[in-house]
């Protein structure tokens, strides 16, 4: 039986794969990605610089959007932004 409720961690709406570009390039391709999906859609961000962990808290602040995880695992950092549209 498939659940009624995806997780957000294994299914997200959009993967933004920054691995092994510098800032800001990781910021800007989340930025372009996250302009292009609906409102409380999940968009996964893979990045191996290791200032995203700072500048995507940052980033969720300035944008609204919502980070609702973080992980780093062998040198890869993962972020999960809920889209939040602002009226």
């Amino acid at each position: 039986m498939a659940a009624t409720n995806p997780d957000p961690y294994q299914d997200p709406d959009g993967i933004v794969d920054a691995r092994g570009l510098q800032c800001p390039i990781p910021i800007l391709k989340a930025r372009l990605e996250c302009n292009r999906m609906s409102q409380g859609q999940v968009l996964q961000v893979l990045s191996t610089d290791a200032g995203s962990k700072r500048d995507f808290k940052t980033f969720a602040q300035q944008t609204g959007h919502e980070l609702i995880g973080e992980a780093e695992e062998g040198g890869v950092f993962g972020f999960w932004l809920r889209i939040q549209r602002r009226e």
